[in-house]
């Protein structure tokens, strides 16, 4: 049985195994630790085939590769399907296309499924280098085509970068036109696999004493705030999360699932003092909250609710970028509440913090006032040694006594959970709030960036007189956490800078901030404009664009027509361009024509072949007879049977003739 030829040849499958190599390479973080190594040995297997001219492996061995695929997918992952798994079975199952792939239509379809693998990439990443990477490894996969059709291998590395280059660039024009003006629906156009956010970090509508400072040690962006007028002090910048209401002695849970009212609603608040209006661009965490400044006026409409204790909830998990605008007042009087939450924001579990409750009942038989009984457990909080820190001591048995009279260090939710427990012993109801405290202005995009590290927790207690009264107990032992941010508050447990502790006015500390500022005015600018750009971002695009607002129907006319023009325009310039653009080979196969007609009078017709321009020039001139063959034997052997070495030997026998 005759043995098949192996395609493509040694060159071309070089191009094609740097193209899986390059596509594969972000993937290897992500998937089951054997993904990677099978993959490389799939292809290295095939080039091993090609490089000494071996058979492909028989169908019964490829089979039993793809079935054992199969099962390890579904062991690693316990499904086929989802994000993780569906990456790992295309990466896997392209490296065993290598192994039968015999033909151009199987190379083509290697080169196109490596296309679709630029696109899983952005299932894990959408930043800028992310981008940027896929963009150069485009150009490589489309080099790669044009190996495919380079057959004899003529064209050069860089020819074939550069071609691949001006195609993907000549693809532009059309690629921001389909970009501006294909409709935007409000919503995603189409869903993510349920694991592609399984990794997402953020807040939970639970707290216990120690995931809130670990959420801090995170320099990660929670969401930028762009202002429309005047900001607020950091000291007033309480960013509302989850608020908790259980408590059973050691976990604190949400009540929100049972207190929502409709985004046409407003939670009952009296407003006091003038609003805030600001704009939130919130990265993607997998959960349903959204964050507003304490304490918003109502939820953003078509896309959250608000529960009765003022929490925004996002109708849907927050699994891509979003962006919404809001109005909070700073000075309020919130006045939410019901019976039902009155006897659970006093509730304390059966058995549990029993120092808490003598001390707070020794409190209450002291002071007939509230607000007395408050100031008396911050003035606790700041008289006796109680210390700030992102590390302290493990908490075993009773979390709440053993902080307040034992160890007496900790960090904001400590603080907050202890004092809602002495509140509620002293027949005040409280409950505790979570979100972020503070954030960091960058001067380049007039933005404020708040990350994960400025996650906070405080207290709210009920007043009759005042409604709900927010109550930071933090700032009772630091208050330079809340004044000057978590940098200032901590100086020798954090630093943004490697790890290592500089000057806060020293040169190089300032260039790294700057730094800093300047790549995330670049992240900013790409949120809102790239993976932001959703219908109120396009219509502000084509107002400032001077196309006023656009109905979807306009825009489709108007994509129709713009695409036709840029085709249009294109067809033009090929048609007028010159018509002549010749390689090197033909460039001087030209030149000794000239020479020819130069020196004998004699033309090469537009459809004389060189064979027989060379059998017409000998009958003219017999001397030059074995020089003319030469030259033209070079050329054909050049230009036809593929012999790019004879080059240089072509040439000097052009210029010696």
């Amino acid at each position: 049985m005759k043995q098949r030829t192996l395609y493509p040849t040694l060159p071309a499958l070089k191009w094609l195994l740097l193209s899986l190599v390059l596509v594969t390479l972000p993937h290897i973080a992500h998937l089951a630790w054997w993904i990677a190594p099978v993959f490389i040995a799939l292809i290295t297997w095939r080039y091993y085939l090609t490089k000494n001219k071996q058979a492909l492996p028989p169908p019964i061995l490829r089979f039993a590769i793809a079935l054992l695929t199969f099962i390890g997918v579904y062991l690693s992952y316990q499904t086929l399907f989802g994000r993780d798994a569906g990456v790992s079975l295309l990466i896997v199952l392209i490296g065993l296309k290598m192994l039968e792939m015999h033909n151009l239509r199987d190379a083509l379809l290697v080169c196109f499924l490596s296309y679709f693998l630029i696109i899983t990439n952005f299932l894990y990443s959408q930043s800028i280098p992310t981008a940027l990477y896929m963009a150069m490894v485009m150009v490589v996969i489309t080099a790669t085509l044009i190996s495919l059709n380079d057959q004899n291998q003529v064209i050069k590395v860089k020819q074939k970068l550069k071609l691949a280059s001006t195609i993907l660039i000549q693809a532009i024009p059309i690629m921001l036109v389909l970009f501006i003006l294909f409709p935007r629906i409000a919503g995603p156009f189409w869903s993510l696999p349920k694991d592609a956010h399984s990794s997402r970090t953020g807040f939970s509508d639970s707290m216990t004493m120690g995931n809130i400072s670990e959420l801090s040690q995170s320099d990660e962006i929670a969401f930028r705030v762009k202002f429309d007028d005047e900001m607020p002090s950091k000291s007033q910048l309480y960013w509302r999360g989850p608020v908790l209401w259980w408590t059973d002695g050691r976990k604190w849970t949400a009540l929100y699932r049972h207190a929502q009212i409709s985004n046409k609603q407003q939670a009952p608040f009296e407003r006091e003092g003038l609003p805030y209006h600001y704009t939130v661009t919130l990265e993607p965490h997998n959960k349903q909250w959204l964050f507003a400044l304490d304490i918003p006026e109502q939820a953003p409409a078509s896309i959250s609710n608000m529960t009765k204790d003022y929490q925004i909830l996002a109708k849907f998990p927050v699994q891509q970028l979003i962006r919404y605008k809001a109005t909070s007042y700073l000075d309020y009087k919130a006045t939410s509440i019901n019976s039902k939450q009155y006897q659970i924001a006093l509730r304390l579990p059966t058995g549990k913090h029993e120092q808490a409750r003598a001390l707070a009942q020794t409190w209450r038989q002291q002071f007939r006032d509230e607000e007395e009984i408050i100031k008396q457990a911050l003035n606790y909080f700041n008289q006796q040694p109680f210390y700030y820190t992102l590390n302290p001591p493990l908490l075993i048995d009773d979390t709440v006594d053993e902080f307040l009279f034992q160890t007496q260090q900790g960090f904001c939710e400590h603080y907050a959970a202890a004092f809602v427990v002495l509140m509620r012993a002293a027949g005040i109801p409280a409950r505790v709030v979570t979100g972020y405290q503070g954030g960091e202005m960058n001067p380049l995009g007039d933005y404020l960036i708040v990350r994960q590290r400025d996650a906070h927790a405080w207290a709210e207690v009920w007043l009759k007189d005042q409604g709900w009264v927010r109550i930071d107990p933090t700032a009772a032992v630091a208050p330079e956490r809340v004044e000057l941010g978590i940098d200032t508050a901590l100086p020798q447990e954090y630093s943004p800078l490697l790890g290592i502790e500089f000057g806060a006015n020293s040169g190089l500390v300032q260039a790294w901030q700057q730094m800093q500022q300047v790549w995330d005015a670049m992240n900013n600018g790409w949120n809102q404009w790239v993976l932001g750009y959703g219908p109120e971002r396009q219509q502000q695009l084509l107002k400032m664009l001077g196309f006023g607002s656009m109905h979807w129907k306009q825009m489709v006319v108007a994509l129709v027509s713009s695409v036709a023009t840029i085709l249009l325009m294109i067809a033009l310039w090929m048609y007028f361009s010159p018509k002549h653009k010749y390689d090197e080979v033909q460039k001087w196969y030209l030149k000794f024509c000239r020479k020819v007609a130069a020196r004998y009078g004699v033309k090469r017709l537009p459809y004389e072949g060189a064979q027989d321009f060379a059998n017409r020039i000998e009958h003219i001139e017999l001397k030059n007879q074995k020089k003319i063959r030469k030259i033209t034997c070079l050329y054909l052997e050049i230009r036809y049977n593929a012999q790019p070495s004879q080059l240089i030997q072509f040439k000097q026998a052009v210029r010696q003739f």
